[in-house]
């Protein structure tokens, strides 16, 4: 069997005829076209407001708002100094610390805590440093390196 392109055709109750609207009482919707009586959804051009609840308090006003959301915020992930110990290399770049699987995400900015011990003397790159953990670092003999 060959097809050929003027003779495709759609399955059989695969299309349906569309309701064709305002074509006199025998066709079911005629008169009000489907639409009732009287009022502005009947009316062309009516369009219903999104935020609108008809008198009813609109729920942006039930919210109550507090506080304030900084939008230049730089979001740090937290690293603590017990998990850098346990890579074997003894400068921690940012490459380093991401194929090591320390951090969830190669864009995200990251601080060192000052959770755990350092044993041995360690190069640091990171966005930020807490007081403690640049304290241990560097009793331990190494060095803390402030990414941009």
């Amino acid at each position: 069997m060959s097809l050929r392109l003027g003779e495709l055709q759609a399955p059989k109750g695969s299309t349906k005829n569309r309701k064709r609207i305002g074509r006199g009482p025998g066709s079911g919707t005629g008169k009000t076209s489907g639409k009732g009586h009287k009022g502005a959804k009947s009316r062309s051009g009516f369009r219903r407001r999104a935020h609108r609840e008809g008198g009813q308090m609109p729920l942006y006003r039930k919210i109550p708002k507090r506080g304030f959301k900084n939008p230049n915020r730089k979001a740090y992930e937290s690293l603590n100094l017990a998990r850098l110990d346990k890579v074997s290399d003894a400068e921690l770049t940012h490459e380093v610390i991401v194929s090591a699987g320390l951090i969830h995400s190669r864009r995200q900015r990251y601080k060192v805590l000052g959770t755990g011990d350092v044993e041995r003397a360690l190069v640091v790159h990171a966005h930020a440093f807490s007081k403690t953990a640049r304290a241990k670092i560097e009793k331990a003999g190494g060095r803390c390196e402030v990414i941009g």
